[in-house]
């Protein structure tokens, strides 16, 4: 099992829910999230933003989905032809263990 945690704008979380759940995908979790990437934050005018506001999307799926789902969720958050700045990130880490607490059931 993998947890996959996506951190893309705001605007484009529906986009990416909705091509997850076409998909097959339908147990996910977001939260609003604020930070910067490698751009330190941008500039606009006179006023510098250093904490943009983004969402994270985490979902714990098995390993053989990985390629599917990243492919996924960078198709639909990608802003733009080619992507931008600040379209996000995706983090893969393995997921030793999961359990379901109302039957105590091991796995997805």
């Amino acid at each position: 099992m993998l947890l996959l945690r996506a951190i893309i704008r705001p605007e484009k979380v529906k986009e990416v829910l909705d091509a997850l759940l076409q998909e097959g995908y339908s147990s996910v979790t977001k939260m609003e999230v604020y930070g910067r990437g490698k751009q330190k934050g941008i500039q606009i005018g006179d006023v510098f933003y250093d904490e943009i506001p983004k969402e994270m999307i985490f979902m714990v799926i098995e390993d053989g989905d990985k390629e599917k789902v990243k492919n996924i969720i960078m198709e639909h958050a990608r802003t733009g032809e080619n992507g931008n700045s600040g379209d996000g990130r995706i983090f893969i880490s393995p997921v030793d263990e999961a359990y379901t607490i109302s039957t105590e059931d091991e796995g997805l």
